[in-house]
């Protein structure tokens, strides 16, 4: 009787509809309380992106007395935030927030996973999606949006795929990592046509609010701020650098430790399981990609933070929930250790002194990410994923 009252409770848990309610209800929720206590401050830098482009402002100075630091998305990221930044603040915080979780779980449940399998993955993000929702990061719905390149792609979706990666792109440059899933495509001629499409309306589309001269200037304008602000993530007390390269960086107390050294072996570490061939057309490898490209945008980006995490423990996620069952203690502990260290450390479960004196200090929070993502390496260069079933 009490097996049967909790194999009830985990079917209705597991439920697409209870996974959406409750990611909505995150995201009402941290909209709402942000709110509350005027800590929006990323959501008014966004805002603003849209109010600038109406009176072509440029896009990527600092104005004090309407935001602190400055925007860092793309010119097109206007249009995007167009209607929530045309409402009250107090309706377009929560909504902005609502619309990023309903494009992440729509990436969740585009996987060619089973139904129950995708609803764990998700459930086993939403900690990480609160963390990434009380910033009101962009971070929420971009992750969504690399998951649904690779979907329809898997699919035989090029021109929606297409539009997925550029539009990624041209918001926040981590999104040029769905072309990772090129290879994938059984019709790559339609992809690079769709995506060249892609490109020329979007990189020109916020003229409609603006001018072609204001956007081409702020094309320029950005990328400017994105090199700036790279030179200054790399320090041992930003709040960004939790990547692999920041954990060197801070262990070894030297800021001038360079990334490129670090990115060229990543990519070169990265490239390697492209090499069998004869195994992109398994569910099992191309999900491992997924994973692999979730997680490489994260621990090789200076430019990572806290809320930036949604993207890797995505990853990590799928890595898990992939692996064939029974789970090895090994795997076991890794997703643990994952789950404690990268998802729950900046949680009240970690004692404050421990967040402060060794976590942050030392951006322990890509640890666990940077370990699974060899693992991931290492995997797709070794299993035959002729043998593994993921009843995709």
């Amino acid at each position: 009787m009490e097996s049967d009252k909790t194999s009830k409770f985990y079917n209705i848990l597991l439920d697409k509809r209870v996974v959406f309610s409750l990611f909505i209800l995150i995201a009402l929720i941290t909209g709402v309380k942000q709110y509350s206590k005027g800590s929006y401050n990323n959501y008014k830098i966004f805002k603003y992106t849209f109010l600038h482009s109406l009176s072509e402002k440029p896009l990527y100075l600092e104005y004090p007395d309407e935001y602190g630091d400055s925007n860092h998305y793309g010119p097109v990221f206007a249009l995007v935030i167009a209607p929530f930044a045309l409402l009250p603040d107090a309706l377009g915080t929560p909504l902005w927030n609502i619309a990023n979780a309903l494009i992440l779980c729509m990436g969740f449940y585009s996987l060619p996973l089973p139904l129950k399998t995708r609803s764990i993955i998700a459930l086993l993000c939403a900690h990480e999606a609160l963390v990434a929702m009380l910033s009101f990061q962009f971070n929420v719905g971009l992750t969504g949006l690399i998951m649904l390149s690779f979907s329809y792609l898997h699919n035989g979706k090029e021109v929606k795929s297409a539009f997925a990666i550029v539009l990624g792109t041209l918001i926040k440059l981590y999104g040029i990592v769905g072309l990772a899933f090129f290879f994938f495509s059984k019709n790559k001629l339609k992809l690079i046509v769709s995506g060249l499409i892609a490109l020329s309306i979007l990189f020109i589309l916020p003229a409609i609010i603006s001018s072609p001269e204001f956007v081409v200037r702020s094309y320029s304008d950005w990328f400017i701020s994105l090199k700036e602000k790279n030179m200054q993530n790399i320090s041992l007390t930003s709040m960004q650098d939790i990547s692999l390269m920041g954990i060197v960086r801070r262990i070894m107390q030297d800021a001038t430790i360079p990334n490129l050294p670090f990115l060229i072996g990543g990519i070169i570490i990265f490239l390697l399981p492209y090499i069998r061939i004869s195994q992109y057309k398994y569910p099992s490898y191309r999900l491992l990609l997924l994973a692999s490209v979730l997680i490489f945008t994260v621990i090789f980006s200076s430019g990572s933070e806290s809320p930036t995490y949604i993207i890797a423990f995505t990853g990590v996620s799928i890595w898990f929930m992939t692996q064939s069952s029974p789970k090895s203690k090994g795997i076991l502990f890794l997703f643990l250790f994952a789950f404690l260290l990268t998802s729950m450390s900046p949680s009240d479960l970690f004692p404050k002194i421990i967040r402060d004196t060794y976590i942050k200090p030392y951006s322990l929070k890509a640890l666990p990410c940077v370990l699974v993502w060899f693992i991931i390496i290492y995997q797709m260069l070794t299993i035959d994923f002729r043998k593994i079933n993921t009843n995709a």
